[in-house]
């Protein structure tokens, strides 16, 4: 019988812990990065952007000044149009 209790407890802490899982995906979401003031590590973290386009945004920002919209990052070498749509809900200014 303790068998079965152990193997009924086991069965509902899985249950449990996939059932928080869809709880714990909402609060890893993260918060809009503002292109203007945010530091190459945190610009890395966007998809598609990685260590060497985020020191050319940051360039970029500071020799043609701060970025408007989205569609501005195109100004910097190997962001395009695809980039920039992946980019739109991500990034703020």
């Amino acid at each position: 019988m303790n068998k079965r209790i152990q193997t009924l407890l086991g069965a509902s802490l899985v249950a449990l812990i996939l059932g928080l899982a869809p709880l714990c995906a909402v609060a890893q979401e993260m918060e809009p990065i503002n292109v203007n003031s945010a530091d190459a590590e945190l610009l890395a973290e966007l998809p598609g952007i990685g260590e060497t386009r985020a020191a050319a945004i940051i360039e970029d920002r500071e020799a043609k000044g701060p970025y408007e919209s989205a569609e501005d990052l195109t100004r910097v070498s190997g962001i395009g149009d695809a980039t920039v749509e992946g980019l739109a809900d991500q990034v703020t200014f």
